[in-house]
């Protein structure tokens, strides 16, 4: 199946289960495309039971306003593409193009008035949801859209590089860092009571509730007004998942050791075949992690590398 964009103008008289996966894919990685292909794969029958289309897509960023430094939307949108080929996962481009910083708050704002009639869901990470007070009008999100929350908290990490994780803070992105241990897993009572107060009474206990909103009534000076009111899911399943920041890394010393020249003066003709750099050993982990395509994308345009930003 093609990774068709979820584009606003695509309106349909047929109501639809829409869920949004954000961050800055910089680079793309399996553990967002097995978030969002779970995520999908627990909706589906949903969807086919209650008669509804079902749109799962990756919701790339501008620029995180938390980091300095990106790559082009242009590369990061064609290894979005590369990474979705062949899967139902789609690529929302709302925030892609426009000058950030670019805040969740006003993109849910924009999904809902495009589909009103439909179930929205944005899918977070437990530190991310932890977060919400400190993100612009983080609180108001369920005004909009449901939250999938999937728990992070008991975890081990995929790279021991030093003993320290590198990652970049980011508030507002879900790009995932850690690996949970499912020995370890709190129960799900035990995470809601560490979510915001004004948000614990929004959880529900299955997806099926999460894609059935209600609305409340909201005393106006012009008497009642009715408006969405989201719910939350908090999936404590594990889900395997690597640092961005580790990986771009990792893919640093890659470019060093094959000794990659300037863009400008490179062939293709140069780039060694992709089964000889694509070997999983003890110190190049990165095909557990990237699709072998994007990974040739990335060493074809020499991404992430020490003379990408100079």
């Amino acid at each position: 199946m093609p990774n068709t964009n979820d584009s606003l103008d695509n309106k349909t008289s047929r109501p639809a289960i829409r869920a949004y996966l954000g961050g800055s894919f910089d680079p793309v990685h399996q553990g967002h495309i097995q978030m969002a292909m779970y995520v999908y794969e627990r909706l589906l029958p949903i969807a086919e039971g209650q008669q509804r289309d079902l749109h799962v897509s990756l919701l790339p960023n501008s620029r995180s306003p938390f980091k300095q430094k990106s790559t082009d939307p242009h590369h990061r949108l064609a290894m979005l593409k590369l990474a979705t080929l062949d899967t139902p996962i789609q690529i929302n481009e709302l925030e892609l193009w426009q000058t950030p910083p670019v805040y969740t708050i006003d993109s849910v704002r924009t999904l809902r008035e495009r589909y009103p009639h439909d179930s929205l869901i944005f899918i977070i990470g437990m530190d991310s949801a932890l977060s919400l007070p400190h993100w612009k009008e983080g609180l108001a999100l369920t005004d909009h859209v449901n939250l999938w929350i999937f728990s992070r908290s008991h975890v081990t990490r995929i790279f021991d590089k030093d003993g320290a994780d590198k990652d970049d803070v980011d508030k507002d992105d879900v790009d995932n860092d850690i690996l949970p241990d499912p020995d370890n897993m709190p129960n799900t009572d035990t995470i809601q009571a560490k979510l915001p107060v004004p948000l614990q009474s929004l959880v529900v206990g299955t997806p099926t509730e999460l894609v059935t909103p209600i609305t409340k009534a909201l005393a106006t000076n012009t008497g009642l007004k009715s408006t969405h009111q989201g719910h939350i899911y908090i999936d404590a399943r594990p889900v395997a998942a690597v640092s961005s920041t580790q990986i771009r890394e990792q893919l640093q010393s890659v470019q060093d050791r094959l000794n990659i020249m300037q863009a400008a003066d490179r062939q293709m003709t140069s780039i060694p075949p992709i089964n000889d750099i694509m070997n999983h050993t003890a110190t190049n982990p990165l095909p557990k992690w990237l699709n072998p395509a994007v990974y040739h994308y990335i060493i074809a345009h020499q991404l992430y590398s020490a003379a990408q930003f100079r």
